[in-house]
């Protein structure tokens, strides 16, 4: 006998690879729309003076950032939709949120330093949109210009920094931070748009020193994080805008550039050929056909050419009987 629920069981086990993989599109776009909660709920604790939860807001933020494209690789589930909505969500959780953050915070607000939280917005917009025309959708080793990630947090932690021992019980409290905090807003603006490369994540291994020297700094991370808070987001994000910046000067000044870092930094593993040695090979579309090939035409007969040339030569069978 058959089972007559068989055919609805066949049907449920065919709906459920479907859906497996539809929750598995979703989940990298919903890790994106968790991060713009967390920008939104930031500007909105900042506007109410809760600047210790807003900066948990950035934080956790970022955390969603970083795992929302390892997902969509992970799972080939990447999309242009989804690099677009990933990019328009940074600009308002790592662009407005810290700035807004930074105004109601440090800035004056009867004059004209709204303008500093909107440069910063602006370059923060122009840099997302370089990202996605050049190094959105695939793994990456270095950042052509200072990630937004990077400096929206730089700014969101400080009122972390401001409130621990560290800063209020040294020498650092002593300095006018109110005031320097408008020019690093302004450089990490200026950063974002720039040519400096900054390098990603790093590789963790034990073969090489670049491998080795990356597992340390992930460990260091991960201690600080766990044990020191607060004191470690501000400094740590510091001295990485500052590697960047010293980065790109010392190779300026013994006149070379690092590796892959201009115009579009190379993620592969291979060296790269320098620029006389590529071939550009030209680009042809769907709405470019192929050029044809000339058909050459046959000579005239030997014969007709010891004579004066006539145009068209006159054959044996042209001629008058």
């Amino acid at each position: 006998m058959t089972d007559p629920g068989g055919h609805s069981a066949a049907r449920s086990g065919e709906n459920r690879p479907r859906k497996i993989r539809r929750a598995v599109v979703i989940l990298p776009s919903g890790l994106t729309l968790a991060n713009l909660f967390c920008g939104v709920f930031a500007i909105i604790s900042a506007s109410r003076g809760q600047f210790d939860f807003a900066g948990l807001l950035i934080v956790l933020g970022g955390v969603a950032d970083a795992l929302d494209g390892r997902v969509a690789r992970a799972t080939g589930s990447g999309s242009r939709f989804g690099s677009e909505l990933d990019s328009l969500v940074d600009v308002i959780s790592f662009g407005l949120a810290p700035a807004l953050i930074m105004y109601f915070a440090v800035l004056n607000r009867d004059g004209w330093e709204w303008l500093i939280p909107f440069l910063y917005v602006v370059c923060a917009a122009i840099r997302l949109a370089r990202f996605n025309v050049e190094q959105a959708g695939r793994a990456k080793r270095y950042f052509h210009g200072l990630p937004s990630p990077a400096a929206g947090l730089t700014l969101a932690t400080y009122y972390w920094f401001s409130q621990t021992p560290l800063y209020n019980q040294t020498i650092l409290g002593d300095l006018p931070w109110h005031f320097w905090l408008r020019f690093l807003m302004l450089a990490l603006a200026f950063l974002m748009i720039s040519n400096v490369s900054y390098p990603a994540v790093p590789t963790i291994g034990y073969r090489k020193l670049n491998e080795i020297l990356g597992s340390l700094v992930v460990a260091v991370t991960i201690i600080g994080v766990i044990v020191l808070r607060k004191q470690f987001y501000f400094p740590a994000l510091v001295l990485y805008v500052l590697y960047g910046v010293a980065k790109t000067v010392f190779f300026g000044l013994i006149g070379r550039r690092p590796r892959g870092n201009v115009p579009v930094i190379s993620d592969s593993d291979e060296e790269i050929e320098p620029e006389d040695a590529r071939i550009s090979v030209p680009d042809i579309g769907p709405d470019q056909p192929p050029a044809r090939r000339r058909r050459r035409r046959k000579p005239y007969p030997r014969e007709d050419r010891s004579g004066p040339r006539q145009f068209p030569p006159r054959l044996p069978e042209d001629v008058d009987e």
